[in-house]
């Protein structure tokens, strides 16, 4: 298989409201745009792309229409303090305040307008125990 592309699909009753979300606070654009369906890429990195869609449209087989929940969405980013000040400055509701964990991450998770979690992540050393862990060559610096 040769792979094009990967990205999440966020099935939701809200398409313009939620793809709003994004742009305001994750700087994301518009790439296409139906009522049922806005395909979003990245500001910072044509390598992100998220997409909205009406959970009740017509392509969607019936037993996968709904809401998407029980998903958590992982963004790496190189300032993750600046980001934090910005959510709580925003008025976003933070579900876990940003802090650094032994396993490699300095983070804090939010949600999107459909309670889709969102973990805003900067990579930090591991402690020694979480280091032996990873592969050689994927050990955050």
């Amino acid at each position: 298989m040769q792979l094009k592309e990967f990205y999440t699909v966020l099935c939701t009753d809200d398409v313009a409201g939620t793809a709003a979300f994004w742009e305001k606070h994750f700087g994301f654009r518009r790439a296409f745009e139906a009522d049922w369906y806005i395909h979003l890429t990245s500001t910072a990195s044509d390598k992100a792309n998220l997409a909205i869609l009406d959970y009740r449209h017509e392509t969607i087989p019936a037993p996968f229409r709904k809401k998407a929940s029980g998903v958590l969405v992982n963004f790496e980013v190189e300032d993750v303090d600046a980001l934090y000040a910005r959510a709580q400055a925003e008025g976003l509701r933070i579900h876990l305040a940003l802090r650094d964990e032994p396993f490699g991450q300095r983070h804090f998770i939010t949600e999107d307008p459909n309670g889709i979690a969102i973990d805003v992540i900067k990579p930090i050393p591991p402690s020694a125990e979480f280091a032996q862990q990873y592969a050689p060559d994927s050990l955050p610096r």
